[in-house]
């Protein structure tokens, strides 16, 4: 099959039949998991599209999936691109509102529901044809439409041959202007838009990757970790696929550290905040180490920081006794925290979606973790800028990739263009015009600065942003990962628009506040109980002034309150991306922040 599309022609270009595309775990208990061939999964995927067409499915007409991390998701996604028409994920942890919203606005007509609850709001909004993943979906009595998943694979095996040659034809007639996917972004403000990525968008992604990730090959395995209606993991898991990488799907979010350690991938892309929770709790087994073996882990890092960045990263030959001395160390050392995690096989962990402390990623390459921070948006395919496989730059998150053009605008702000743009949102117009500026460049809303060697360092989210009443500048993501590098600060809302001082909103860990009670003989208390306690509260701004020490008198936090419930999706306080919602978060509990600034 010729066509000029890498998401129509990977599951065709597959090199070997019979070796893993992607793995399911069969038995959470056992932690059994078991591979999909890449036969398996291009036979799937083209019945699929062959049942897709054969019910209707129109050329660049809409598909909705709505499920979570299963093998399901991506073989839908690539039977849909088979027969040129277009994916529209929805977060598995969508509202009715949203999911309804997202249907209407996409015109989504079909729709695979990966569980009862997928099935359940889908039926009740009124989509026409589901298609049920699960198994153990029970359908409603008076269901006449929905099919199984297993039915359409049957479906699609006793295909016709015109309909076989139909999606045939429809592959190959695929373009690079054609849609292959709507993002819909879950922002901070307002109704989501759904931005346009062409398969022009996706054969760009691709081929930037394969020239700036030249570590990677046939041979490197990956874990889903964040949900594939993310564009980070979406265009990560399709660029593994394209790079005849093997994918773990991982099916619960909850599960991911268990499912890291079962499979020892050699990459997985995820946020910051999974590797901020990875260091604190090194660091606090290292705080309660007595003190040779202290010591030792100390000097094994420095150990560790030497040789892997001031010669690893170099590109320069390591001295042959700092070899020797760090090898030591990795073996007695190094190699038991990497398993301890899951990453002993570690290739490359590519980071992104919000800042990341220059601390931990500079820990985690000294013990021999690759954390490659990079930056990007849906409106880009993902990856903008990332770090060089040498000289990258700690603080920064990279340089740009290879065929796409970065300035900094009015604001300070990134602006890009390139090919991986999107064409813009979706029956949005004006949403589009605002997004891009009068030459043409895409307004990111991000701030940064490039220094002279192509550096990009971001410095403020422009819509987060916010000014004191003393007219003071706040960047409240900045100090939420502040907070965030110490475990107890599970989640933190900074507050201080317009106000006299900044101050917070914080969810801390309260397992290790109650152990933190009991330990300092102050009974076993209640979460609210912990929050109200003068002791507890003394404790948590001791942790805070440590953390922010070293910032600008007006940037400390003065005061803040601890909350006993956490800000969740469901409730509309955190993005799909788990964001803060900052202006839900701001009415929703404005009694309590007014009485942080009363008199």
């Amino acid at each position: 099959m010729t066509t000029n599309a890498y998401l129509v022609s990977t599951i065709h270009d597959f090199k070997n039949p019979e070796k893993p595309a992607l793995h399911r775990l069969m038995d959470s208990e056992t932690g059994t998991w078991t591979p999909i061939t890449c036969g398996e999964f291009k036979d799937a995927c083209l019945n699929l599209a062959a049942a897709l067409t054969d019910i209707g499915l129109g050329v660049q007409e809409t598909v909705g999936i709505f499920s979570e991390n299963r093998p399901e998701y991506l073989a839908i996604s690539f039977a849909t691109w088979q027969t040129r028409a277009v994916t529209v994920g929805i977060y598995a942890t969508s509202t009715p509102e949203q999911v309804s919203y997202l249907v209407n606005d996409a015109k989504i007509r079909i729709m695979l529901v990966g569980s009862q609850v997928h099935y359940d709001i889908a039926r009740a909004i009124g989509v026409e044809q589901l298609i049920a993943v699960d198994p153990s979906i029970e359908l409603q009595p008076d269901d006449t439409t929905t099919l199984r998943y297993s039915k359409m694979l049957e479906l699609g095996r006793h295909a016709s041959a015109e309909t076989r040659a139909e999606v045939a034809r429809r592959a190959g007639e695929t373009g690079s202007d054609d849609l292959a996917t709507l993002l819909y972004t879950s922002g901070t403000t307002g109704l989501s838009k759904g931005a346009m990525l062409t398969h022009g968008c996706f054969n760009t992604i691709m081929a930037i990757h394969k020239r700036r990730l030249t570590m990677l090959s046939d041979a490197d395995s990956s874990l889903t970790f964040l949900p594939m209606t993310h564009v980070f993991e979406l265009a990560w898991s399709c660029f593994c696929l394209y790079m005849n990488m093997e994918v773990y799907v991982n099916e619960d979010p909850k599960r991911v550290q268990r499912s890291l350690r079962e499979t020892t991938p050699t990459c997985m892309c995820s946020v910051p905040r999974f590797w901020e929770k990875v260091y604190a709790v090194i660091q606090e087994k290292l705080a309660a180490m007595g003190f040779v073996s202290k010591a030792m882990m100390n000097r094994a890092v420095a150990v560790g920081r030497r040789r892997n960045l001031d010669y690893v990263r170099r590109g320069e030959k390591v001295p042959a006794m700092l070899e020797r001395e760090y090898q030591m160390y990795n073996n007695r050392i190094f190699r038991k925290v990497r398993s301890v995690i899951g990453v002993n096989r570690g290739n490359i962990f590519p980071t992104a979606g919000a800042p990341l402390a220059p601390e931990i990623v500079e820990f985690c390459q000294s013990i021999g973790i690759n954390i490659v921070i990079g930056y990007g948006l849906s409106e880009t395919t993902a990856t903008v800028t990332c770090f060089p496989e040498r000289n990258y730059i700690i603080g920064s998150v990279g340089t740009i990739m290879p065929e796409l053009r970065m300035r900094i605008g009015d604001n300070n702000e990134i602006q890009v263009k390139g090919a991986t743009i999107m064409t813009g949102y979706f029956n949005n117009p004006e949403a589009t015009a605002e997004a891009f500026t009068e030459d043409g460049w895409f307004r990111t809303g991000d701030a940064g600065r490039i220094d002279r060697d192509g550096n990009l360092y971001l410095t403020e989210r422009i819509k987060d942003l916010f000014k004191t009443s003393n007219g003071k500048y706040i960047a409240p993501q900045a100090l939420e990962a502040r907070l965030g590098k110490d475990s107890l600060f599970e989640q933190v809302a900074i507050i201080g628009d317009q106000r006299k001082f900044v101050s917070a909103l914080i969810v801390p860990d309260y397992a290790a506040l109650r152990k933190y009670a009991e330990s300092h003989r102050m009974g076993h208390l209640s979460d609210k109980e912990l929050a109200e306690n003068p002791r507890i509260i003394e404790y948590i701004q001791g942790k805070i002034e440590d953390l922010t020490k070293d910032l600008a008198p007006y940037e400390h936090i003065k005061k803040f309150a601890l909350l006993t419930k956490p800000f969740t999706m469901e409730n509309g306080e955190l993005t799909n991306t788990l964001k803060i919602r900052r202006r839900v978060v701001a009415d929703r509990y404005s009694d309590l922040i007014d009485s942080l600034y009363a008199e």
